[in-house]
């Protein structure tokens, strides 16, 4: 009886992509800013991320060896889709095997270069391969769950000598697919790498991606952020980080604020800064390689003596009619509009005594 054929690994049957040499714009996939894929934490976890909301689930598990992808980790899915996408615009043809040295992926994500900091790539690199996703983003129905890896397997070159030559990796179809065959990501501003904090960086990543064409900025209540974050810290520790950002303003090309609804409801509002235009809401694969944000360093500064730069006495409309992610959206119309008829709203200053309401009782 003759042997059965058997297909070679999944590295044989695909074609190395090469990194591109040179500066690039980063890049993000919009469905990994908007949900909670990574741990915001750098301590190590293992308790998995359980989110729904409407139709959207994801379910995301850590092996107890190497614990939970992290949001720094995920800097090399970043480096990864501004290469594909710098690739296909330049009509290279591409591939979900990836070959790079640590030095091109460690300088694009603005780290070190020593040997620590190689080490610490390629713990990043295990905790990728090694979490697991399984998601209905994306998928026919809601009851059909795509389940992958960040990274299907990665291995370390060496030339003949043995020495080092590089690093090989496989990204998902799933996540190659959002990149490249949906066309559909963000420029980021570079100075995201340097943002230390996870929840910042978490943030910065939502702002990004519901703020980008919104004139009037947008909202998102406290506890849907919470939601949304994945994070395993207590509301109130969270609403309290919350707050410390708003007050230090850390996010490129954003400002950050606190609103109160006269029902007391405390909500984020976040918009473009002043002294920049804002970056496109989407970039199309097509762009050019420099996607400026548009913000000079002076936009970076904490504003002095508010949060604000706005002088209004009312909060903003929700933006329902292209916000139709925001939990403002559940509230329905006819709260909205009941709502909107208390003209007593006013944006709150974080003193870091807590938040006054304006409108109601001191």
């Amino acid at each position: 009886m003759p042997a059965r054929h058997r297909p070679g690994s999944e590295r044989e049957q695909l074609e190395l992509f090469r990194a591109l040499p040179g500066y690039l714009a980063p890049r993000d996939a919009q469905d990994l800013m908007a949900y909670p894929f990574f741990s915001l934490a750098k301590s190590h976890r293992t308790t998995p991320i359980d989110f729904r909301a409407g139709d959207v689930a994801i379910r995301v598990e850590a092996v107890p060896e190497h614990g939970m992808a992290t949001i720094w980790d995920a800097d090399v899915l970043i480096w990864a889709a501004s290469q594909i996408v710098e690739a296909r615009d330049a009509g290279l043809r591409t591939s979900r095997l990836m070959a790079a040295t640590p030095y091109e992926i460690l300088t694009f994500t603005g780290r070190g270069t020593s040997l620590r900091d190689y080490q610490r790539l390629k713990a990043a690199l295990d905790r990728l391969q090694s979490t697991t996703v399984a998601t209905s983003l994306r998928q026919p129905t809601e009851r059909r769950m795509h389940r992958f890896s960040w990274i299907n397997e990665w291995t370390e070159r060496a030339d003949e000598h043995g020495h080092p030559g590089g690093i090989e990796l496989i990204v998902p179809d799933w996540f190659y697919r959002a990149v490249l065959d949906d066309a559909l990501v963000l420029t980021i501003d570079r100075s995201y790498f340097d943002l230390t904090g996870g929840m910042e960086r978490w943030l910065y990543r939502l702002v990004r991606k519901h703020g980008g064409r919104q004139r009037n900025g947008w909202r998102f209540d406290f506890r849907h952020l919470h939601l949304k974050s994945g994070s395993l810290s207590p509301f109130k520790r969270f609403a309290f980080e919350l707050r410390d950002i708003i007050r230090r303003q850390p996010l490129p090309g954003y400002s950050l604020f606190v609103e109160v609804e006269i029902t007391g409801r405390v909500l984020l509002a976040f918009e473009p800064v002043p002294c920049g235009q804002p970056v496109d809401g989407v970039v199309l694969s097509g762009t050019g390689s420099i996607v400026p944000s548009g913000t000079r360093a002076s936009c970076y500064q904490e504003p002095k003596p508010a949060l604000t730069r706005w002088h209004e006495s009312e909060n903003r409309s929700p933006n329902l009619e292209s916000n139709r992610e925001s939990n403002l959206t559940e509230v329905g119309a006819a709260k909205t509009a009941r709502n909107s008829a208390f003209a007593g709203k006013r944006k709150s200053r974080d003193q870091g005594q807590g938040l006054p309401r304006r409108g109601g009782r001191p």
